[in-house]
């Protein structure tokens, strides 16, 4: 497409995310919400009456009528439905996680090359602004500590915290690294789903930065803080507030090292309209966006392998527990 044209763009699944897809892409001059579809065909149709745009039930419908959807559909359907989509050249935000898979995502990944699509991963934090003011700032940091907490949700049940929350974490710490991961210890345990919902995790890359990780979604409190330390400096994040606090030392003074900096002037902005934004002008002009589908892509695999080292817990937990048994 030109780069003059507003794109005509489509949300794909209008639950709880994509409804807020479907708000956004209304109120943006530079895009024409041309349809929302969703299997649920009261709901799509209230969604469509709601923003003013056409209701479908099916990605079919779309046949030539969109360049660009947003997808905010169960995770199992991700690629299912991105596939095919990107395979005709049409531009795909899908929410996070990008796949179930590696396999997957590189399905979603080769498909996208192939056509020329744009495919952007819905990792909202990214665009967060304080996110967005701290990374610059953080250079070769040596230890990470995030919290990332949060109540029960009524959606997302059917992955991991470590897919539903902490990969937003996982995304933004590989940003900041930027180096292979050397190992992993993982613990979490499921409460009130058959899912883990909560987990701790402690990353070691081969640079020596060590990464520490809690993401819980079964508090009544809502945090979502990280905070890097690097030599000579300490940037702290507060996503929530949107607010960056920097202090570093100050050296070679006649009265010896000080410590200087403090709160950072951040401009407010809602997250999801950004990404959105992002994503219309990466569409527009042909070039990827901030959050591609190769770093969806690295956020899984660091996921997968807190999800791994988990699972290699638990068992090796379990085993204990059935040798003492045996030794009663």
């Amino acid at each position: 497409m030109t780069a003059n044209r507003a794109p005509r763009m489509a949300v794909v699944g209008v639950g709880h995310f994509g409804r807020h897809h479907a708000r956004v892409l209304s109120e943006l001059d530079q895009v024409r919400l041309e349809a929302v579809v969703d299997v649920d065909g009261d709901r799509a149709a209230a969604v469509a009456a709601e923003f003013g745009t056409t209701a479908f039930d099916s990605i079919e419908a779309l046949e030539g009528q969109v360049d660009a959807v947003t997808l905010a559909v169960p995770t199992k359907a991700h690629s299912v439905v991105a596939v095919p989509l990107l395979a005709r050249g049409v531009s795909v935000l899908v929410e996070k996680p990008i796949a179930r898979s590696l396999k997957e995502a590189d399905a979603m990944l080769t498909a996208a090359a192939e056509s020329g699509a744009i495919l952007a991963v819905g990792h909202t934090e990214r665009f967060n602004p304080a996110v967005a003011a701290a990374l610059p700032l953080v250079r070769s940091p040596r230890f990470i500590e995030v919290h990332r907490i949060g109540a029960f949700p009524s959606r997302s049940l059917d992955i991991d915290v470590v897919f539903d929350l902490m990969i937003h974490d996982l995304d933004i710490i590989a940003t900041a690294v930027d180096s292979p991961l050397d190992s992993v210890e993982a613990v979490g345990v499921p409460v009130l789903s058959d899912r883990v919902d909560i987990a701790n995790a402690r990353l070691c890359f081969e640079t020596g930065c060590i990464a520490n990780l809690t993401a819980s979604r079964i508090s009544r409190d809502r945090v979502r803080k990280l905070r890097f330390f690097q030599q000579d400096a300490y940037i702290s994040i507060d996503c929530a507030e949107q607010q960056v606090e920097g202090w570093r030392v100050r050296r070679g003074g006649d009265e010896g090292p000080a410590i200087e900096g403090g709160r950072l002037e951040i401009a407010a902005g809602e997250p999801l309209v950004l990404e959105l934004t992002d994503f219309v002008a990466a569409v527009r002009a042909g070039t990827p966006s901030l959050v591609d589908g190769r770093a969806g892509r690295r956020a899984l695999e660091l996921a997968q392998r807190v999800a791994e080292a988990m699972a290699a817990e638990r068992a090796r937990t379990e085993l204990g527990a059935s040798d003492e048994d045996g030794h009663e």
